[in-house]
Order: structure tokens, then sequence, then C-alpha cells
């Protein structure tokens, strides 16, 4: 196997970062520091859906799949990004199937709105960001997708405070990657193998985690 580019899609962790409205700041401390304790090594604190991270089906279903459940069949695979464009803050079907390919079917999705390059403590960023509509739910699971991925806060608007989105996909084992960066970086419709690896968090309802995208086919 030849691996021809490894694209490197998270966030970087920073102290008080934008992340979602209502969590709570990330907080990076040094409590070890090489020139004066031999050491270094600082403390990390913050909610576990920060920067990128892996919702599992348990963040909105208690009855589901926690995070550290998830087998990594469905966590690493091949997959595709697209670039399906918004009406408003809603992904639509009709948007979706504008881009949909036979090969998407079965799974890893990643769709680039580039509201990533949008970060900062604005309202825009924070509350305004695209995401798919209810229209696209049994579109979505109809193609037996595994892993829906997004480059902005939540997978639908934040405007839909009842998550239905949310709710439906994921009481079907679906996964979602949140907060992606640089998905700019892929070429749309191209195959590649992604690798959405979350913290092994007991009884998580998600973590965050390193995503990567290999150039290997």
């Amino acid at each position: 196997m030849e691996i021809k580019g490894i694209f490197d899609l998270s966030v970087t962790l920073k102290t008080y970062m934008p992340i979602w409205p209502t969590s709570p700041l990330v907080n990076i401390a040094p409590i070890g520091i090489a020139s004066r304790d031999g050491y270094s090594i600082e403390s990390y604190s913050s909610a576990t859906h920060t920067g990128t991270h892996v919702d599992a089906p348990y963040h909105f279903i208690d009855t589901m799949t926690t995070v550290d459940e998830l087998p990594l069949s469905q966590l690493v695979g091949e997959g595709y990004v697209i670039r399906p464009g918004a009406n408003g803050t809603e992904i639509t079907l009709d948007l979706l199937k504008k881009k949909w390919r036979n090969e998407f079917d079965g799974k890893i999705l990643l769709i680039n709105t580039g509201w990533d390059k949008k970060r900062g403590f604005t309202r825009e960023f924070q509350f305004e960001f695209p995401g798919l509509a209810l229209d696209t739910v049994d579109f979505l699971i109809e193609h037996k997708v595994k892993v829906v991925g997004t480059d902005t806060l939540g997978i639908e608007p934040y405007s839909h405070s009842d998550f239905k989105v949310h709710k439906a996909l994921l009481s079907k084992g679906l996964a979602f990657i949140e907060d992606l960066a640089g998905l700019d970086q892929l070429t749309e419709g191209k195959k590649y193998l992604i690798a959405a690896l979350p913290l092994k968090i007991f009884k998580g309802s998600g973590a965050m985690a390193r995503v990567i995208a290999m150039d290997i086919f």
C-alpha cells in the first residue's frame, strides 16, 4: 500500500478557543516545566464534545452505543468529501442529491462548508452555521452512511433546538464528527481512507478525536 498523502482534519485545541456556545471553555495550563521541574506536563479541562470530536448514539439516546463501544470498522474506512452548499442555514435534500454518487453508499461522508475558516467568537461562527435539514435523514439512512462529518460546530443548524436530525440519525446507529477543519485539502468526490479515532472514554456520549484522511487509492 502506498500512502500518497495524509491530511489532518482536526482542530488544534487551545485555551479559550471558540466552541459550542453553551460549553465550558477549554483550559490548558502548564503544571510541569522542563527548565524548572525536569519535565513538561499540562493539565486539561473541557467538555468531551470540544474541538474535533465524535458523537456516539448515546449522546441523545441513553439506550444506544457509547463512544467507547463504537466499532473501529465504523470509524475507519472509505470516505468522501462533498461541498453541497446550503439554502440559508440548511443543507437540504435537493442539494445532497445533486452531489450524491452510488459509491457514497455505506461509506463515511464529510461535508465541507468552509465554516472552519470563520472560527472566532462571532455570532456567525457560533450560531449561524449551516447543517443538515430534517428532509435529509431518510435519504442518509436509506444509503447506509456510517458516519457523517462536518466542519461546523453541529451536524444541524443551531436554530434546530429540538435536535431532530441528531436524534433521528443517531437512533439508527450513525456516528457524527463535528468541528472538522481543513476539508478544503480534499478533492470532492475522491475516495480516501478516513480514520476518526475518539478517546476511549468509558460510557461517554462522545470524545475529542484526531481525524485524518489518507490518499491510498
